[in-house]
C-alpha cells in the first residue's frame, strides 16, 4: 500500500483544456449573462452546469474584475449543501466566466410570484422549511474560517428572493456571493458604496454602515415575512424611499396580515428583524435551530422529499420527464396544502 501511494505521489501536477458548450440563456442582467451548458471531458464525459459570464465591456473594468474573481474564489472554498458549488474560473479572450453547479428549479422571486398568480399563499411548513435551510447555509459561510483557522468575516450582503434557489429535488440553494465582503476575498468599500437590493438590507447596511453576519440574518427575515406573507416589508418605490422605510417604518407584526399566523414562526421573525443588532439573531445557525425545533418538537415535518412534492405540483412543466417512484403518485405533501388568499 505504502509503495502504491508513493508511485501515485509522482503526480505533481495536471495541466488540461477545458471545453464549455452553451446551450440556452438562463437569466440575464446588466453586468452579465447566465447560460445552461455542457462541461466535456475524455471519453465522453459530460456535465450540466451553469455559466456565468459578465459582458465584455466589464471585463475590462479593474473594479468588477476584481469583484468576479474574488467571488470566485470566495465560493469555491464554500462547500455546503445548501450552497450553489463553484467549479470553475476561467478566461475566454477578454470574458471572465465562472462554471458553476446547476440546479433544475426555480428561484424563490419565481417560487412566490407563482402562489401570487394561483391566488394562494406559500404554506408556512413550506415556507419555514426553505428559511431554515438558508439559516444553514448562512451558518456555514459566516463561520468559515481560512486555512489558518483565522474567521473570514463573510457577509453576503445580498440575501434576496432571486438569490435563493429551489431545485426540482426539494433542495434549497443560497447563490451570488457577487458582492460578498470576506478578508482577503472582497475589497471592503461599505462607507463609500452602496451595495445590494434595497428592498432587503438591513437599516446597517442602508446607512452605509459597517455590517457583520447580523446584516445577512435581518435581510433573510425580510425575505422570511415576504415569503409567508405575501407582502413585500420595505415597499418597491424609489429607492430613497426604500432605504428610508428600511430604517425607519413600523415593522408589522405578521398576524396582522394573516390573523392565524403561528406564534413561534411570528418570535422568530420578529427577533431576526430587530432593529437593534444586540437584540437581533446573532447568529444565523440559533435561527435555524428555532424553526427546526418549530418544524420537529412535537410532530413529523417537511423534507426535502417534502418540498419536492410542492415543487411538482406548483411547478408541473419542469417535471414533465421526470417518473414517479411506486407510491408517489398522488404527490401527498404530507399535509401541507395551498391556501386561497382572501
Amino acid at each position: 500500500m505504502q509503495k502504491r501511494r508513493d508511485e501515485t505521489l509522482k503526480i505533481k501536477e495536471i495541466i488540461d483544456k477545458n471545453r464549455f458548450r452553451l446551450d440556452r440563456k438562463i437569466a440575464d442582467g446588466g453586468m452579465g449573462s447566465v447560460y445552461e451548458g455542457i462541461q466535456f471531458g475524455s471519453e465522453g464525459f459530460e456535465k450540466t452546469v451553469a455559466i456565468k459570464a459578465i459582458q465584455e465591456s466589464l471585463s475590462k473594468d479593474p473594479e468588477f474584475v476584481e469583484m468576479f474573481i474574488g467571488e470566485a474564489r470566495l465560493v469555491a472554498n464554500l462547500v455546503h449543501q445548501n450552497i450553489v458549488q463553484m467549479y470553475q474560473l476561467g478566461k475566454v479572450g477578454n470574458v471572465y466566466y465562472i462554471a458553476m453547479e446547476y440546479l433544475e428549479g426555480v428561484n424563490l422571486q419565481e417560487f412566490m410570484n407563482r402562489h401570487f398568480e394561483l391566488g394562494t399563499r406559500v404554506p408556512i411548513e413550506i415556507g419555514t422549511f426553505i428559511i431554515s435551510r438558508v439559516c444553514r447555509a448562512l451558518e456555514y459561510a459566516h463561520r468559515k474560517t481560512d486555512r489558518d483557522g483565522k474567521p473570514l468575516g463573510v457577509v453576503h450582503r445580498d440575501v434576496s428572493p432571486k438569490n435563493v434557489m429551489v431545485s426540482t429535488e426539494g433542495v434549497v440553494k443560497l447563490t451570488d456571493f457577487g458582492i460578498a465582503k470576506a478578508a482577503n476575498f472582497m475589497r471592503n468599500q461599505e462607507g463609500d458604496v452602496l451595495m445590494g437590493k434595497a428592498q432587503y438590507m438591513s437599516p446597517e447596511q442602508a446607512q452605509y454602515m459597517q455590517t457583520d453576519r447580523r446584516s445577512d440574518i435581518f435581510s433573510l427575515g425580510v425575505v422570511m415575512f415576504e415569503l409567508l406573507t405575501g407582502q413585500n416589508l420595505f415597499g418597491s418605490d424609489k429607492t430613497s424611499v426604500i432605504l428610508e422605510n428600511v430604517v425607519y417604518r413600523e415593522i408589522p407584526k405578521p398576524s396582522a396580515v394573516i390573523p392565524d399566523f403561528p406564534a413561534d414562526v411570528e418570535r422568530i421573525m420578529l427577533m431576526a428583524l430587530e432593529r437593534d443588532v444586540n437584540k437581533r439573531y446573532q447568529d444565523a445557525g440559533r435561527m435555524g435551530y428555532d424553526l427546526e425545533y418549530y418544524m420537529y418538537h412535537d410532530r413529523f415535518g417537511p423534507t426535502n422529499v417534502t418540498l419536492e412534492k410542492y415543487m411538482n405540483r406548483l411547478f408541473p412543466e419542469l417535471f414533465k420527464h421526470h417518473t414517479p417512484a411506486p407510491g408517489e403518485q398522488g404527490y401527498d405533501t404530507e399535509g401541507t396544502t395551498m391556501t386561497l388568499l382572501k
